[in-house]
């Protein structure tokens, strides 16, 4: 017999947002149970009670899932936008299961996002205490200097607060553009983009290319993939996740990539 679960928790295991995000839709009044409007800290037993948000009926889901997709740019981070903007929500359509974006990536940004149903993977992921690093590709304007590089590398205080030390290095560097990659340790709103701006370098293109021990490769832009137990493994090793077992995350070697499925693992040398 199942047992009461507080709300939060549900919607999360369902894969409509974080717990956070969560409370934030309860306290909205969008979640009823039993046609009444639900409070934070209530409890529902899924089996018994009827949940529903925006008066859709919450179903759980049957496993976890875990997945990678290319971000393009012109997406914003999101399941839904009031503004009819073009959302990520739109590029996983084909995906039986309902999954919510880890993190953010802006409008603008493109590159490795990862979604998932699992609310517990998720905050081990973007919480600031797990440290696990997120490595980027940014094309900066006109130019650079060392002084500018070992204050990107050092931190540089934004909005009141030093950033993390972060790891910078040149790729390539011609007239007037400038190629770098960084490793960030943290998650704050729009860093590296207001990094840049606080030593006048304009940032032209910004990619995220590996998340922790998870490379992007060649899967194209607009695409996704879900991610082989040994890739959930590792990403869980990286932010400290207990694991049971010795394993997590699915069982198999084989990918699926947009409803496909394949056997080879796509990394980025």
């Amino acid at each position: 017999m199942s047992e009461p679960i507080r709300l939060q928790k549900l919607i999360s295991e369902c894969g409509v947002a974080s717990r956070r995000s969560a409370e934030k839709l309860i306290e909205a009044g969008k979640v009823q149970v039993n046609g009444q409007t639900a409070k934070v800290g209530d409890k529902a037993d899924p089996e018994k009670d009827r949940i529903t948000l925006d008066g859709k009926p919450l179903s759980r889901p049957t496993g976890p899932v875990y997945i990678m997709l290319h971000k393009p740019r012109g997406y914003i981070t999101t399941m839904s936008d009031e503004m009819d903007r073009k959302c990520v929500a739109g590029l996983v359509r084909d995906l039986p299961q309902r999954v919510y974006p880890v993190g953010r990536l802006d409008r603008e940004s493109e590159g490795l996002l990862l979604m998932t149903n699992d609310g517990e993977f998720a905050n081990a992921m973007m919480h600031p205490s797990r440290h696990v690093p997120k490595t980027y590709r940014v094309t900066v304007r006109p130019g650079v200097t060392e002084d500018q590089l070992t204050r990107l590398a050092e931190g540089i205080v934004i909005e009141g607060k030093k950033t993390a030390p972060a790891e910078v290095r040149v790729l390539s560097q011609e007239p007037g553009r400038v190629v770098l990659q960084v490793v960030l340790h943290e998650g704050r709103n729009r860093e590296i983009r207001k990094m840049c701006e606080e030593l006048n370098l304009e940032t032209a293109r910004l990619k995220r290319t590996a998340f922790g021990p998870l490379r992007l490769g060649m899967l194209p832009a607009g695409k996704w993939r879900e991610l082989s137990a040994g890739e959930v493994s590792m990403l869980k090793i990286a932010a400290g996740l207990k694991m049971p077992g010795g394993g997590s995350g699915r069982t198999g070697g084989e990918i699926r990539r947009n409803g496909q499925r394949k056997n080879r693992m796509e990394t980025e040398e």
